[in-house]
């Protein structure tokens, strides 16, 4: 024997023998786009701006007593007729300091953004589960709704909707959960056919489970995968769509301006070289929705195995 009575083994290395988490595997994968890092970067920042803006930007944009019309559509960098405040972004043609509209703005799109894809998602996702569950005459019931809506432009029927109810921030949420449910129904209802014929499902079952329980405590957690990357898209989505609304006047009030509205209020200046009013509000929605999607295509990368290299 080559071997020697009495030697010790060497030690071993905790760190080889130590295995990687589903969690720390996802964050590892997420980590090695870098533009999906950037993304991540530029949203945390765009979001702490948005929640610190009361506190940090110059002005108040919906105290209208702080207003001067004097002050209306100056230059970038231009100081007020009172040479206390320097807008370094402009004003629009209400006295209005850019970088404050923009700050107080980006806290309208991303609520409306973020809470219309939130609710969208759980109706959506609610009725896919049930679709795929109970299959039958409820499937089909529930997909020849979801096709009827996915065939008309969201742009319509959220112009209809608005149309009708009038403009707030609460009515311009139920157009885009409108628009949007049906995305989140028909994902759901697709990962949600596949993990029906699963054994854990089969044996939930045979346990005698409450059906809410199986939906949403073991079939729920498997489809959150798609769910995850539909959402952080359809938030992007749901922004740009809320800006269109309200640059086509059928969004929020003018005393909640978000950044389609700022940039619809400085529209009509554009060919007359006052640009930097509807120019820096589109700079700033333009980063939001791209970093949105650089984050949404590396998680789809991640979370899909059948992209995985």
């Amino acid at each position: 024997m080559s071997a020697v009575v009495g030697q010790e083994a060497p030690p071993r290395d905790p760190a080889k023998d130590k295995v990687e988490t589903p969690f720390q595997r996802f964050v590892s994968e997420f980590f090695e786009s870098k533009l999906a890092v950037g993304g991540l970067v530029v949203i945390s920042i765009i979001i702490l701006v948005a929640i610190l803006a009361p506190f940090i930007s110059p002005q108040n944009p919906y105290d209208l007593a702080v207003l001067d019309i004097m002050d209306g559509r100056l230059e970038p960098g231009e100081k007020s007729g009172d040479g206390a405040t320097t807008f370094w972004l402009g004003t629009d043609d209400q006295g209005r300091d850019m970088l404050s509209g923009i700050m107080y703005g980006l806290r309208i799109s991303l609520t409306v953004g973020a809470g219309s894809a939130l609710i969208a998602c759980l109706v959506g996702a609610s009725l896919g589960l049930a679709a795929a569950y109970a299959g039958g005459k409820t499937d089909s019931l529930i997909m020849r709704i979801v096709d009827l809506q996915l065939s008309f432009p969201s742009i319509l029927v959220a112009l209809m909707i608005l149309a009708f109810l009038g403009k707030s921030v609460t009515n311009v949420v139920i157009a885009i959960v409108v628009v949007e449910w049906a995305y989140y129904a028909r994902t759901v209802r697709g990962t949600a056919l596949v993990e029906r014929r699963r054994e854990y499902i089969e044996a939930a079952e045979c346990l005698a489970l409450p059906r809410y329980r199986i939906l949403f405590r073991h079939l729920l957690p498997n489809c959150l995968p798609p769910l995850i990357v539909i959402g952080t898209m359809q938030v992007a989505r749901a922004i740009a769509l809320e800006a269109t609304l309200s640059f086509l006047g059928l969004g929020v009030p003018i005393t909640e301006p978000s950044l389609g509205l700022l940039i619809a209020n400085g529209y009509e200046y554009m060919l007359s070289g006052k640009y930097w009013i509807s120019f820096y509000p589109g700079i700033a929605l333009l980063v939001t929705i791209v970093a949105i999607n650089l984050v949404g295509d590396q998680l789809r990368d991640v979370l899909n195995p059948r992209l995985q290299k």
